[in-house]
């Protein structure tokens, strides 16, 4: 079913998905034990981008400090590797697939409806008597119609320092009522500009000239300035990950609907060098330092300001960047530098502090606005396809769990298991791909076609089956295969 038919179909089965009896895990909860929710969210920042989980090539005081007093998730994985869907689940517990997206530029189309309005993380919050603001990047479908319509007050429309110092100015003030502070940072996705602008110049063309493009080239000036680039890079920069080169069997749909879609990614994938990658890697993580400085003055902020005792701090981000896995960067394939992003959760007195938690399987857009929720007693709906994680945030007995998490993109879909990753895709040569992440974590030798692994891929395409099905995933229901 292609996205435009989609539209026509998708209200109907969307509403059932939300209608149902208002259920909360909290019964009458009071309202003075309500606690701020303080939302941090970075854009295109991968699970891997921060020094508390053991990258050396860059220091990241501010969420290592969170990650120190709450519980760090390893396995915690956006709902589709890119913005607007991405951030789209992130306001309704919802998969981008409920209202026909797989990528930005459906935004226009996507079928929204006054329903998912309704029981929006904003909306939801606002009528539950807490103070709602939201600052910073928005990029969400055109008929959620702003972030005001979803029920927040505009903090500000910057999405760096300038958001810092008015999640500060907010904090410094008196608060006669709790508060949902959504705080969207665009930071470390300046990085996209290293790739367009390199391309634009052997094109003959200028680079971007926006502040997003101004502050990567910034960046990257700091390190032509050492002359020599090839010291600069030996002596500096990260060494290539040992994924850097692309898997023998590949999806084709990759080169064909991802890379070769935006030519500046099928230039870099043929004719950047080691160096030139190197360097993409170095300038990926000053922009991580950047925006883990602005988070630094917000948590600075809330501390001064005594609210820590009383406040829930979630800190995730949209989606990853491959940062030249597979030579690749940027975002939107399903590989797990796109997918896997951190996520950190933190709230003195109710949330163990120094956990990581490496066991369960998170997605960041299902199954956080089930556990705000939870946390503020408020009530949601029951039917959506998230899990609350407040049970795991806690450190209580979980025994039930997820055994897969699913994302979606433009073309593919995934789901992963504990130990296996299954991905298939709409068109072209190797459209399965079946992963033993346990074996391969580098994503480089696709089982799909391995006849020893049939039976684990018979078990991964059941499982997507029950999920599309369970979903109305109508899009994947095109392509997925059920059990041969």
């Amino acid at each position: 079913m292609r996205r435009r038919e989609f539209i026509t179909t998708t209200v109907a089965s969307a509403a059932g998905l939300l209608l149902g009896r208002a259920a909360s895990a909290m019964d009458n909860p009071k309202k003075q034990d309500r606690p701020n929710i303080f939302f941090i969210m970075t854009d295109q920042q991968h699970a891997g981008m921060m020094s508390c989980t053991g990258n050396k090539w860059l220091k990241t005081p501010a969420m290592d400090r969170l990650a120190a007093s709450g519980i760090r998730f390893e396995r915690a994985f956006a709902s589709n590797p890119v913005c607007v869907p991405s951030r789209f689940s992130l306001q309704t517990g919802l998969m981008p697939s409920a209202i026909g997206m797989g990528r930005n530029e459906d935004s226009g189309q996507a079928a929204v409806t006054e329903t998912m309005v309704r029981q929006s993380l904003g909306r939801l919050f606002r009528d539950a008597g807490y103070e709602t603001l939201y600052g910073g990047k928005v990029h969400l479908p055109s008929k959620m119609k702003g972030i005001e319509n979803l029920g927040y007050r505009n903090l500000t429309s910057d999405s760096r320092q300038g958001l810092a110092d008015a999640c500060t100015e907010f904090l410094k003030g008196r608060h006669e009522k709790p508060f949902l502070l959504f705080a969207s940072f665009i930071n470390p996705h300046d990085i996209c500009y290293m790739a367009i602008n390199d391309f634009n110049r052997a094109n003959g063309q200028a680079p971007i000239n926006n502040i997003d493009s101004k502050t990567c080239e910034a960046v990257l000036d700091s390190a032509l300035k050492a002359g020599d680039i090839s010291a600069f890079v030996e002596a500096s920069c990260p060494p290539l990950p040992a994924n850097h080169s692309m898997p023998d069997t590949e999806p084709e749909c990759i080169t064909l609907n991802y890379i070769n879609a935006r030519p500046f990614r099928a230039h870099i994938r043929r004719n950047w060098t080691a160096d030139q990658w190197r360097l993409h890697r170095w300038a990926y993580c000053r922009l991580t330092e950047m925006v883990d400085k602005e988070i630094g003055i917000v948590l600075d902020a809330l501390r001064k300001a005594k609210l820590e005792d009383n406040t829930l701090i979630v800190f995730t981000s949209d989606h990853g960047d491959m940062d030249s896995a597979h030579k690749m960067e940027h975002k939107s394939v399903l590989y797990e530098e796109a997918v896997r992003v951190p996520f950190i959760m933190s709230c003195k007195g109710r949330i163990p502090a120094g956990v990581i938690d490496d066991t369960h399987l998170v997605s960041n857009g299902l199954d956080l606005l089930p556990a705000l929720c939870d946390y503020a007693g408020v009530k949601t709906l029951e039917g959506l396809p998230g899990r609350n994680l407040r049970p795991l945030a806690d450190g209580k007995d979980t025994k039930e769990w997820r055994d897969f998490v699913v994302a979606e993109s433009q073309n593919g879909r995934m789901l992963r298991t504990k130990r296996y990753k299954y991905c298939i895709y709409d068109s072209g040569n190797h459209h399965e791909l079946l992963i033993d992440l346990e074996n391969d974590p580098g994503e480089m030798k696709n089982l799909a076609e391995v006849k020893d692994y049939k039976d684990v891929l018979d078990k991964h395409r059941r499982l997507l089956q029950d999920w599309v099905e369970k979903t109305g995933d109508k899009i994947a229901a095109e392509y997925i295969i059920g059990k041969s």
